[in-house]
């Protein structure tokens, strides 16, 4: 079923990634980083389903390739912990074809980034088997462009300056204005055995020494607004509610009902976690006003076996109170066809929840095993990182062809580690488990879901085994039903069956409440009508009728030709 899940991540050489390499991995394409020389080779990835470069229409058209454009961004940023791009990872509906995933993300990213400026670069990845977990993978700039096609500032030096005892903050371009208007830099001075900063008209009046060429000045400088903008946690609440109605847009153009929400459960005023799994923590669940399936399914064995023993009791009684009457016979049978009805439906409820146990199991267990060796994967590949990070730490930078080979696996295992991770998060994701307590409650819920399986069966066989008891006490009463007119005694119990009916369905709805299912007792009708083979009775019934009547019409007509 279609899932919500849109991860945000931030591609920085100070997390030890760069862009080109994030763009060869999600290409599955060989790059060249010119800004370290490090190539990165990815064509041997599997699970490569679509790839597309987006622009906007200021951008230059030598950046349709991703090799051009991802080196442009590693160009412009010069520091060693500089933001390179942003990053989303999106669990695609599983309901839509391939063509109309593609459609959905070109829809969403020339919506939500390339009309407001960004270059995007996306891919699909549907790693085997294909079909179980298809995502995309869309790279961002974080540079906004100017109408030439040229990088915007992210940050601008703003200088704190001061006039008449007020600071404020000015650009470079802001302060040649600002200047004319009696403003002034502030440089450090020597006052005494400190330094201050102040305004050089003040200093040269106290003949200060100033020991610092460096204006005072913000700390992290002025943001472009736009970015400031693109880096808030308001545009991405924004950009995760795009992606839930443009996915719903899609979902519901193609004709299907399954929605997503990009709201959590909390927000959408749900109490209980939406799974068949839920119920590690039970009791205290139930202690805060949370329904525990485990806690429900002791609630609705309990009222099934006291269900059981007052039906087990009526059964005994039923066949030892007949008496020789045909009233008598027929409200004895039609009472056990009753409670054979109400073991019919209890069968039939165990047999669904087995059924939806099966189910979820066949879906966990191997996601499980999927998620365990996703865990063991991150947990080995960070290893190996460290390891090798130690090793070009300690190696002389004269080794330059080591160093570079050193930088490429490094960077190779980065990229492998944010796949792995997106994969683990999707998983969790389709799940709703929280990667916090995953590892813990991930086994603990399928341990009791088989427990929950386990107690099914055995209430399925106790009432599997009074079902042929109760068959067979309508056995015996059908015996004696030898000693009376069949058609009398079929119409008996037919003037009193819809009562009988009423009585099951409705001690069926005290017992099961919100969780009654009229079309369960529909089958459950049937079910016995099969066992009882009714319709032959009622075929019987009419040959007698039928011979009764052609009896009856030969007398009249004898009796007719006699009076003529």
């Amino acid at each position: 079923m279609a899932i919500y899940h849109l991860e945000a991540k931030i591609v920085s050489r100070g997390a030890g990634r760069s862009a080109v390499a994030a763009a060869a991995y999600l290409s599955c394409s060989r790059m060249l980083n010119e800004y370290d020389g490090v190539q990165h080779d990815y064509t041997r990835k599997q699970g490569l389903g679509w790839r597309q470069v987006f622009l906007p229409a200021t951008a230059p058209a030598e950046w349709q390739d991703r090799e051009t454009l991802w080196n442009a961004v590693e160009e412009t940023e010069t520091a060693k912990d500089s933001r390179l791009a942003r990053e989303f990872v999106a669990a695609l509906p599983i309901e839509l074809s391939r063509e109309e995933q593609i459609q959905l993300l070109q829809d969403f990213i020339t919506e939500q980034f390339v009309a407001d400026g960004m270059c995007a670069d996306a891919a699909i990845h549907d790693p085997y088997p294909p079909g179980h977990n298809p995502h995309a993978h869309i790279l961002l700039t974080v540079r906004p462009l100017d109408e030439k096609g040229k990088w915007q500032y992210k940050t601008e030096k703003e200088y704190l300056c001061i006039k008449d005892g007020e600071e404020r903050g000015f650009t470079a371009a802001e302060f040649k204005q600002a200047q004319v208007d009696g403003w002034e830099k502030q440089y450090q001075y020597k006052v005494g055995k400190k330094k201050v900063y102040m305004a050089p008209s003040a200093a040269q009046a106290q003949d200060y020494e100033r020991v610092s060429k460096y204006p005072k000045s913000t700390k992290y400088g002025r943001q472009n607004p736009i970015t400031e903008r693109w880096n808030s946690d308001e545009q991405l609440v924004l950009w995760r509610a795009a992606w839930a109605d443009v996915a719903n847009r899609h979902l519901e153009r193609t004709g299907h009902e399954e929605r997503i929400d990009h709201r959590s459960h909390a927000e959408r005023g749900l109490l209980e976690r939406p799974t068949v799994h839920e119920g590690v923590v039970a009791r205290a669940m139930e202690k805060k006003g949370i329904i525990s399936d485990r806690c429900e399914l002791n609630r609705q064995i309990k009222a099934d076996n006291a269900l059981l023993r007052e039906l087990r009791g009526q059964v005994k009684k039923l066949a030892q109170a007949v008496k020789n009457t045909i009233p008598a016979l027929a409200d004895a049978m039609e009472n056990l066809r009753k409670n054979l009805l109400l073991f019919c439906y209890q069968l039939g409820y165990l047999r669904k929840g087995k059924e939806r146990l099966n189910t979820s199991l066949n879906t966990l267990r191997p996601a499980l095993a999927q998620y365990n060796q996703v865990a063991k994967d991150i947990r080995d590949k960070t290893k190996e990182r460290r390891s090798l990070l130690s090793e070009k730490k300690a190696l002389s930078a004269v080794h330059v062809f080591r160093h570079r080979e050193l930088a490429a696996k490094i960077a190779a295992l980065t990229e492998d580690l944010e796949e792995l991770r997106s994969e683990k998060n999707l998983l969790l994701a389709s799940l709703a488990y929280s990667e916090e307590d995953a590892a813990e409650k991930f086994p603990k819920d399928i341990a009791a879901m088989e427990q929950s399986l386990k107690r099914l069966e055995e209430q399925e066989q106790k009432y599997s085994a009074e079902l042929d008891s109760a068959l067979t006490e309508y056995a015996g009463l059908r015996e004696r039903a030898q000693d009376f007119a069949p058609v009398q005694l079929y119409k008996a119990k037919q003037a009193i069956r819809p009562g009988k009916e009423q009585e099951a369905e409705n001690r069926a709805q005290e017992v099961y409440g919100e969780k009654y299912n009229p079309l369960l007792m529909f089958d459950s009708k049937k079910a016995v009508s099969r066992m009882l083979h009714e319709d032959m009775e009622r075929q019987a019934v009419r040959r007698i009728v039928r011979q009764a009547q052609k009896g009856q019409q030969i007398f009249q007509n004898k009796k007719s030709e006699q009076e003529r």
